[in-house]
């Protein structure tokens, strides 16, 4: 499966214990993510990540059109509520894109575990029909 990652800033420590945690699974599968998350994940987990440019140069449209082209299966966007980015437009599109293609998005650590346990379970077999 191919898993797109991005974090904001403040919850690029939490992605990175997150990759470590669940780095067994992780290795199964081809992930992808935003460059500066992308290179943290890398260092840390010892994961290969195809990395994008950095979510605020484009990114995150990177990451927009591999869903839209239904190349993600799933979407573990740790995101910072709190602090607004002038970037928002682009992190609500991937919002909207996922829900249009029936792509998998957790936006919080209890959700992402959640869907990261299901993979392993199997229980997202299905993506390989819906392609």
């Amino acid at each position: 499966m191919n898993i797109g990652l991005v974090a904001h800033d403040s919850k690029k420590k939490l992605m990175q214990n997150f990759c470590i945690a669940y780095r067994g699974i992780l290795s199964k599968n081809n992930l992808y993510a935003t460059g500066t998350t992308g290179r943290l994940i890398e260092e840390v987990a010892n994961l290969s990540v195809h990395k994008y440019l950095a979510g605020h140069l484009g990114g995150i449209q990177q990451l927009g059109a591999q869903i839209e082209h239904n190349d993600i299966d799933l979407v573990i966007f740790l995101r910072d509520p709190l602090k607004p980015k002038p970037h928002e437009p682009e992190v609500n599109s991937i919002f909207r894109i996922c829900d249009e293609h029936n792509i998998p998005l957790a936006t919080n650590l209890a959700t992402a575990e959640l869907l990261i346990l299901s993979l392993d379970r199997g229980d997202l077999d299905w993506r390989e029909m819906y392609k």
